[in-house]
């Protein structure tokens, strides 16, 4: 059994971790760390009645009582670093599905990994759909150079644009490379209409109650346009990525960024 910590154990992704991993034959629940717990027992955040396994406050406490292999990461932009520091330091392998990690932190994270001998797996996305939406954007840039991506998530999402919408731009511009769109003497009436922009493409956020994780891509052509869809209706989505990470990232090589490395 690989022994599994959750940062993060009662938000929404956590205890949908929680719950994924404890009904996993290869997996178990050994610690979980929330800044905001009351030690509740994990067994009760997941409705499984009590499992023995209480809800730490501090990282590195969690670490030295339970002894992890893996740490799973879903919490937020500022303090998904820091735990992952803690945890490769400890010898504990990081699978981080919290976004905003900037490509400074990605050469971080693999010198520290290098340096400590520890392997960490990183991914914007976790969904098996979303990494095949990503796949197809890239085969369809190749004839539709001419592209823009919307992506849409709850209105609790702290981070714009998402992960998922940067890591498919960044594969994008890495087959068709940088394209000026638009027209050359285009105006924004109000700063920020035209969204973000990543080599040329734009890149819009949206931000509602009501959704979860949804992305469209959308390419122009000569009289025509093409739209590539992934939606994801609940949490559930992300666990089978979530689980296969966990069971992968011993046995990886340093970092891995990105589920699509793992996949057979």
């Amino acid at each position: 059994m690989i022994r599994i910590m959750v940062c993060g154990a009662y938000g929404k992704m956590g205890r949908e971790v929680l719950n994924a991993v404890h009904k996993d034959d290869q997996l178990s629940v050994v610690g979980a760390v929330d800044i905001k717990s009351d030690f509740a027992d994990v067994g009760e955040l997941i409705g499984v009645g009590k499992i023995g396994v209480i809800v730490g406050d501090d990282l590195q406490t969690v670490i030295n009582e339970t002894k992890p292999q893996v740490m799973v990461d879903f919490t937020a932009p500022e303090s998904v670093m820091p735990n992952i520091r803690l945890a490769i330091k400890n010898g504990v392998c990081p699978v981080i599905g919290t976004t905003g990690i900037s490509s400074a932190d990605l050469a971080e994270v693999r010198d520290m990994c290098t340096r400590h001998k520890v392997n960490a797996l990183i991914a914007p996305n976790f969904s098996v759909g979303a990494l095949l939406l990503m796949q197809l954007s890239v085969e369809a840039a190749k004839y539709f150079p001419h592209v823009e991506i919307i992506e849409l998530h709850h209105d609790q999402k702290l981070d714009a644009p998402s992960g998922t919408a940067i890591r498919t731009a960044e594969l994008i511009a890495a087959k068709r490379g940088e394209l000026k769109q638009g027209h050359p003497a285009e105006v924004e009436k109000l700063p920020g209409a035209r969204g973000a922009d990543l080599a040329g493409i734009k890149i819009h956020s949206v931000r509602l109650p009501g959704y979860v994780a949804h992305q469209e891509v959308i390419f122009g052509g000569l009289g025509q346009t093409l739209t590539i869809r992934h939606d994801s209706m609940s949490r559930e989505t992300f666990m089978p990525g979530v689980l296969l990470a966990c069971k992968r990232v011993l046995t990886a090589d340093g970092l891995i960024y990105g589920l699509e490395n793992i996949l057979d």
